[in-house]
């Protein structure tokens, strides 16, 4: 094990730099915490399973403007309420009105 030793001042200098760190990281992240509190989102893999569909339809929805997503750390993100307005409209994939075919 290894000791080190180090002046008072300096630890009590460097517990301030974490609390200030602290508190700008609280502050950067309070604004945003009420939009993912509002809503639910999912990833791929979630509506994937919801929906009972592949990866390549997901993606098919995307590129139609089926369903709305956000991107964030270059992951995708969904909206639940999208989702299920999806669902209840039907199964988009199975419609001539929207450029896919029957399956």
């Amino acid at each position: 094990m290894e000791v080190i030793a180090i002046e008072k001042s300096a630890l009590d200098g460097m517990n301030n730099e974490l609390r200030e760190l602290l508190e700008l990281t609280e502050n950067a992240t309070q604004k945003y915490t009420p939009i993912f509190k509002k809503e639910k989102w999912l990833d791929n893999q979630e509506v994937c399973l919801m929906m009972n569909i592949t990866k390549r339809t997901l993606q098919t929805y995307k590129d139609k403007g089926l369903l709305p997503y956000s991107k964030m750390n270059r992951k995708n993100y969904y909206k639940l309420s999208d989702v299920q307005a999806l669902l209840e409209a039907g199964e988009p994939y199975n419609t001539n009105d929207n450029g896919f075919t029957h399956e």
